[in-house]
């Protein structure tokens, strides 16, 4: 149980102290500060939903592995009780 807070407690610590990300293709970019300079703010949610999207496919992985790992533990902690 240990194990799982530590664990618990470095995850929060990391998400927490992350900074801010600008994942953008060139073209995005140059579009983004055109926009910036202009005066209009369209540009600034860019960032953010480029980072929206990258995220998902990352969250959908580890919540597939998370079940796939408790059904896992499940079937050898019934496999173990038999024997």
């Amino acid at each position: 149980m240990g194990k799982y807070l530590l664990g618990l407690a470095f995850f929060i610590l990391v998400i927490s102290k992350t900074d801010t990300a600008s994942a953008q293709c060139s073209m995005c970019t140059i579009n983004a500060e055109n926009s910036v300079k202009n005066g209009n703010t369209q540009g600034k949610g860019l960032n953010n939903g480029v980072l929206y999207l990258l995220a998902i496919p990352y969250v959908l992985i580890t919540g597939v592995g998370f079940i796939w790992y408790k059904n896992y533990r499940k079937k050898t902690t019934v496999k173990n009780q038999i024997l």
